[in-house]
């Protein structure tokens, strides 16, 4: 038990800042987008409503610069909706014109096209101007790994043509892709930045599957989860976990309860602590665990 407690003390005190993660892709993907710059008529940044913060890419304004832009929250079923809504209100007042999206809804993706058009009336009315027919308007689709964005790009194209994985780095080069709305879509890999410096954010990013569960020791993860389920969501932290409240200062009795209510037993009947933390990842991975933000706009 000794051994086990301090195992995950070390874990859970375990610094995250200045993590080093950029896989040379994303690195490829800005370049590429920069030359493409001028192709695009306007951008989809794709954001998780779970984390409208931490999802957001920090450099996106240097590489966009002035793009007409459209901020798609995804996965609305997911998220505390009392909570993003606050977001969105903060976005909009930044001048961003932003889609809370279920994408599994229709009208989720009938909203994306009827603003999209809108947007681009002025520069569908100039060609009509000069005698030209209305363009196929060009649209670059953006985000951090695994925050839908193959999931929103088949759903516009009406079909699948982009691969859809759960896991961060599915997509890995640029590619244009047509829909039936005059959309044309140009897919791109998830984008970070080069340094998760923001200990707390990549905390998010973690637990919600935007990168690796290697990046960060996954008891560090998985802690931080329970540590926001105990602030903020008290019925999903007992109705699961069957626990009151999160005690930092004995994570072995935090885990041990968990382990012997999901039946994370090893030999001998002891508990067994990894699969623990695995379990309490797959939980939100598997969206088991849903009505959660993350991100506080006044923490």
């Amino acid at each position: 038990m000794k051994n086990n407690n301090n195992k995950i003390n070390d874990e859970n005190a375990r610094n995250s800042n200045n993590i080093n993660w950029y896989p040379g892709h994303m690195a490829k993907t800005k370049r590429l987008i920069k030359e493409k710059y001028d192709l695009i008529d306007i951008v989809y940044e794709v954001i998780d409503a779970r984390m409208p913060k931490s999802s957001k890419i920090k450099d996106i304004d240097e590489l966009l610069k002035d793009k007409p832009r459209i901020l798609i929250m995804t996965k609305k079923d997911l998220c505390d909706l009392e909570v993003t809504k606050k977001w969105i209100k903060y976005y909009e007042e930044l001048g961003y014109y932003v889609i809370l999206a279920d994408l599994s809804q229709n009208n989720s993706v009938t909203e994306i096209v009827d603003l999209t058009h809108k947007i681009t009336a002025d520069l569908q009315e100039k060609r009509e101007q000069k005698g030209l027919a209305k363009k196929e308007i060009r649209a670059l689709v953006i985000g951090i790994p695994n925050v839908g964005k193959s999931t929103l790009i088949n759903r516009l194209a009406g079909k699948k043509v982009a691969v859809i994985g759960n896991n961060p780095g599915v997509t890995k080069n640029l590619s244009w892709l047509k829909t039936s709305s005059n959309i044309l879509l140009l897919d791109s890999p998830g984008i970070l930045w080069p340094k998760l410096a923001d200990e707390e954010g990549a905390l998010n990013l973690a637990s919600l599957s935007a990168i690796p569960s290697s990046i960060l020791p996954v008891d560090k993860v998985a802690i931080h989860i329970l540590n926001k389920l105990d602030k903020y969501y008290h019925e999903q932290l007992k109705s699961r976990y069957n626990l009151d409240e999160v005690d930092n200062d004995d994570l072995v009795t935090v885990y041990e309860t968990i382990g012997r209510k999901m039946g994370a037993i090893i030999s001998g009947g002891e508990v067994d602590y990894d699969r623990v933390s695995n379990l309490i990842l797959e939980d939100i991975k598997n969206e088991r665990i849903k009505n959660i933000t993350f991100d506080r706009i006044d923490d």
